[in-house]
């Protein structure tokens, strides 16, 4: 069974300040969107490297995820620094994530410019930073998830097939 986590990256929500809507976004597009059996966990930490680095490294290495969807953290305050925790765990980046992801929502807000997602791997786990806002999330979700299965596929992760009708999923003649 795949094994999908989310983690939302949050000082705020992480104290329980503020109710967490960007984690329940990712599990209910989840829940729609995919149709293979998954597993979902789900974590909220503090904004900061170190606290994004050991959750991500935990959730690949010890909690053997195949998917990693983090949320928030991507922005240019001094706080965010959800990249940087990524860059200090993964073995590849795949910026093509970050550069569609800002493309789409460029269409709905100017500010898409100062987002700073992108996606990488960590052995055979897929890390995939999202924006924070729920709207956002599904946005960019619907434009990069077509690539994932693939992209699972390809670096030895688990297997998850798509609801045609919702995302459908691509893979070479073959695949």
């Amino acid at each position: 069974m795949v094994l999908i986590a989310s983690v939302t990256v949050s000082d705020r929500a992480s104290a329980g300040v503020y109710e967490d809507r960007s984690g329940p976004a990712i599990a209910a597009w989840l829940a729609t969107a995919v149709c293979s059996d998954y597993a979902h966990v789900s974590r909220i930490v503090p904004d900061g490297a170190d606290s994004v680095a050991a959750a991500l490294a935990e959730l690949s290495d010890e909690a053997g995820a195949d998917l990693i969807l983090v949320t928030g953290g991507t922005g240019p305050s001094l706080r965010d620094e959800t990249p940087e925790a990524l860059f200090s765990v993964i073995d590849k980046e795949l910026p093509g994530f970050g550069e569609l992801m800002r493309a789409v929502s460029l269409n709905e807000v100017p500010t898409a410019i100062l987002s700073r997602q992108t996606a990488g791997i960590r052995g055979r786990t897929l890390i995939v930073l999202l924006p924070g806002r729920p709207t956002a999330i599904k946005t960019c979700l619907d434009a990069v998830f077509p690539a994932i299965p693939y992209c699972l596929d390809l670096i030895g992760a688990g297997r998850i097939e798509t609801r045609e009708d919702i995302v459908a999923s691509f893979r070479p003649k073959g695949g």
